[in-house]
């Protein structure tokens, strides 16, 4: 990864915090959690896949931290509350809680099944407040900090993405109203939103064939993200640089969602084969 984070912050800038990451085993999550790696963090991760989290787990502990991680679903309350507790027993409270578990795919709303439609909203949100609620002792006492992975069709509507568009707006909102709830207690809680990642599982199922390479065009940064950029917002917003920052979206997109969504809705529509 990058080494573009230490070269600003020191690298024990989280010695001694342990960061919790859902979904920490692959992708923007996983990037994120290395980014916590990086700056002295322990990092504990939780997935449904044990390949992938022992996977995760040894390149986090190659850049230095001390890890664990447990197969939990974040839809699962209870695997969720023994994950914290395992890692409570073995790293100690969390500081920071990344609810970054998710669920995506492209369907038009006409064809969109109402169980599609649940299964990314019991995902994302009803995921992201299992999350939050099984980890509010932890960061009460810690006086700790909630950073939930949003996404631009939150606030700007994007075809085919009526599902992740509701679960990531009920994110936000949840967001807010736990930093509103939860200020009096020391916690902070805010969102981050990246844009078109490269290299990640999102990006190759939202944005098949040349569409990424066509939209690549329209952001105004030229470019597209990485998993440092994400993580790196993650680090500042956890940090104790942010620490009167609470109740805030961050969105990490290079501007992409500036123009609309326009171009996007007539490329994803000609590679779905509709009108583009």
């Amino acid at each position: 990864m990058s080494m573009t984070l230490t070269e600003y912050l020191p690298k024990d800038l989280f010695a001694g915090k342990t960061v919790f990451v859902t979904g920490g085993g692959s992708g923007i999550n996983l990037g994120v959690a290395k980014c916590f790696a990086a700056v002295g963090a322990n990092v504990a991760i939780c997935g449904r896949t044990v390949e992938k989290l022992e996977n995760a787990a040894r390149a986090l502990e190659m850049l230095g931290a001390q890890t664990t991680h447990a197969v939990a679903d974040v839809r699962d309350y209870e695997a969720l509350e023994r994950a914290f507790e395992k890692t409570k027993e073995e790293l100690g409270p969390i500081h920071t809680l990344v609810c970054g578990a998710a669920g995506n795919f492209l369907s038009p709303a006409e064809n969109l099944s109402a169980n599609g439609f649940k299964s990314v909203v019991d995902i994302d949100l009803l995921g992201s407040f299992n999350a939050s609620r099984a980890a509010f002792e932890h960061l009460e006492q810690t006086k700790g900090n909630i950073i939930f992975i949003s996404a631009g069709q939150a606030f700007t509507p994007y075809f085919a993405q009526a599902h992740a568009g509701a679960a990531k707006a009920g994110v936000d909102n949840l967001m807010r109203n736990l930093a509103l709830e939860w200020g009096r207690y020391g916690i902070r809680s805010n969102s981050i939103a990246p844009g078109p990642i490269e290299g990640t599982e999102g990006m190759r199922r939202l944005a098949p064939g040349n569409v990424g390479d066509r939209l690549k065009q329209a952001i105004p940064l030229g470019r597209f993200g990485t998993v440092e950029d994400v993580g790196q917002a993650a680090v500042f917003l956890a940090s104790p640089l942010a620490s009167f920052v609470t109740g805030t979206l961050l969105v990490v997109d290079g501007g992409q969602n500036l123009p609309g969504s326009g171009l996007y809705t007539r490329l994803i529509m000609a590679a779905m084969g509709g009108e583009g």
